[in-house]
This record gives structure tokens, C-alpha cells and sequence, in this order.
């Protein structure tokens, strides 16, 4: 669960429950990292705004298995099992390649990207991304550049940001507050990408 108190699903009332409603999974599950803003329901509605949009809209044009990867190495490079195992679980669904989805975990685990089967635009995303999670005050224009010379569109790499940024959110959400996967179902994600306001996970 969390260090902090939380409000349990069969408990909530109100503006929570009707949260709740919307995030829930199978059996009315509510993932322990959503549960640990039961207290302040309104943060909960920032942070599910803000991941539904920014790895689960249509208006993204890179693939969502891959945004669902850089999460995995945010989350790796940031010590947050959480996280890498309910991500990992979400990009081996999405990517629908079980044996390279393990590839990848490895050289992840590894912390040696360079070696997973990716293309080389895509290493360097995930270089960037590390860049941004381990140093970001010393990231320069150059790695912008350098995105855009292997294909990136400017759009692109504002989704490669903003997913980076999220997941380094999210992390210390959960690191802060001691959220562990007891009681969650791993990998569940909202599919329903048409719809920005569908937070239901499935």
C-alpha cells in the first residue's frame, strides 16, 4: 500500500469515489500510486489528467509501446520497481513481441540501452530522456538537435519530454510515499485513446 493513510474503494464517497469510478479496474481495483492521493482527491485528478494525455492520447504520433518503454527506463534509472513492473507489463502488451519486450527489460536492467534491439533514434531518446532524469540542468540545445537529426519532429520530442517528466513525477510519488504492487493489477492501462476523458483501466 503507502506509508501515508489511504481511503479504501468500498470507503470512498463523493468526489473520490466518483475518481475512483473512473480509474478503476476489474474488480473495482484501484492501483496503489492512485490511492495514495485518496486524501487529496483533486491531486489524484492532476496526476491521471496529465498520464492519460501525455502516453495515452491520439494526438501522440509515437508509438505508445515505445512511450511505455521510455517510462520503464525513467523509472529503472530512478530505482522505482513499481513502476518498471506495472510499465513493463503495459509496453510488452502494447509492443505484442514478448521475446524482444524481454530483451529489452534486460538491457534496461543492465542500464546498457546501446545493446537492446532498438534503432539508433531510438537509443538516443532514450539517451535524452536518461539526460533529463539524472542531469537535467545540464541538458543542452545540442540534444534537441541531435534528436531532430535522427527524424524527430519537434512534436515528437515534446512527447519524449513530457514522458520523461511524467514518469520522473510519478516515481518519486511513489518513492516518497512508499507505494508498493500489493493488492494491484500489474500492466492495466487506459486503452480507450479516443476518448481523453476515459480513465477506466483495462
Amino acid at each position: 500500500m503507502s506509508w501515508i493513510k489511504t481511503v479504501p474503494y468500498i470507503d470512498a464517497t463523493g468526489k473520490l469515489k466518483k475518481l475512483y469510478d473512473r480509474i478503476k479496474g476489474p474488480d473495482d481495483n484501484v492501483d496503489n500510486i492512485m490511492m495514495s492521493h485518496s486524501l487529496r482527491p483533486h491531486t489524484m485528478e492532476g496526476h491521471m489528467a496529465i498520464y492519460k494525455n501525455v502516453l495515452h492520447h491520439t494526438g501522440n504520433t509515437l508509438p505508445e509501446w515505445f512511450l511505455e518503454l521510455i517510462g520503464v527506463w525513467v523509472s529503472a534509472l530512478n530505482e522505482c520497481d513499481y513502476c518498471v513492473e506495472h510499465h513493463f507489463a503495459g509496453m510488452k502488451r502494447l509492443l505484442g513481441d514478448d521475446a524482444r519486450a524481454d530483451t529489452l527489460r534486460e538491457a534496461i536492467e543492465d542500464g546498457d540501452v546501446d545493446v537492446a534491439p532498438l534503432t539508433d533514434a531510438e537509443k538516443m531518446a532514450l539517451g535524452y530522456a536518461a539526460m533529463l532524469t539524472l542531469t537535467p540542468s545540464k541538458v543542452p540545445e545540442e540534444a534537441i538537435k541531435a534528436l531532430r537529426s535522427v527524424g524527430f519532429e519537434d512534436g515528437e520530442i515534446l512527447e519524449i519530454n513530457q514522458v520523461t517528466a511524467y514518469f520522473n513525477y510519478a516515481n518519486r510519488t511513489v518513492l516518497g510515499l512508499g507505494c508498493d504492487t500489493e493488492g494491484d493489477v500489474i500492466g492495466l492501462s487506459p486503452n480507450n485513446s479516443d476518448n481523453p476523458d476515459d480513465w477506466n483501466h483495462s
